[in-house]
């Protein structure tokens, strides 16, 4: 079992940057790929970004595409979105994700998720 727990979200000014963090805990360290989604109400949980155990491959969607960036700390047990440049578009709650796939791209691949926070972007 693994337990997600994110932070970091709240309001922003468009064009501003805010980063999210997810601490994991239970069997963790590089035994899971790592993502976040990120959800509107009314519609379908989205991918936003993945990255493998080791760290050494992300991918993003198009949509966030050079303006967020993945990362983790298997040490620390922690996976971290950098959020910069956000626009109205990217308000949603975002959620942390493992899978045990090289990478999560589709929810379908996601065995745990965390509960999620809340990022408001004003414009």
């Amino acid at each position: 079992q693994v337990q997600l727990v994110e932070s970091g979200g709240g309001l922003v000014q468009s064009g501003g940057s805010l980063r999210l963090s997810c601490a994991a805990s239970g069997r963790t360290g590089s035994s899971y790929a790592m993502g976040w989604f990120r959800q509107v109400p009314g519609k379908e949980r989205e991918f936003v970004a993945t990255i493998s155990r080791s760290g050494s491959t992300t991918n993003y969607a198009d949509s966030v595409k050079g303006r967020f960036t993945v990362s983790r700390d298997n040490a620390k047990n922690m996976v971290y979105l950098q959020m910069n440049s956000l626009k109205a578009e990217d308000t949603a709650v975002y959620f942390c994700a493992a899978g045990a796939r090289f990478l999560i791209r589709v929810a379908i691949e996601v065995d745990y998720w965390g509960q999620g926070t809340q990022v408001t972007v004003s414009s």
